[in-house]
């Protein structure tokens, strides 16, 4: 209940869009393999940004 209010950092809001890429990438494995590939690379881009901001 304390949180409730509290604002996410941008990490944390890149960390949900990586899991949420990784997760339609996934989906997509069974179904269309080059939409699941643009997917995974969406997500490592999310992800290089993610360590980016770690390193600061």
């Amino acid at each position: 209940m304390f949180g409730l209010f509290k604002k996410k950092t941008k990490a944390e809001i890149l960390h949900k869009k990586y899991e949420s890429l990784l997760k339609e990438c996934h989906d997509l494995s069974k179904v269309n393999r080059s939409e699941s590939d643009l997917k995974y690379v969406q997500a490592q881009a999310v992800l290089q940004e993610i360590e980016s901001l770690q390193n600061k």
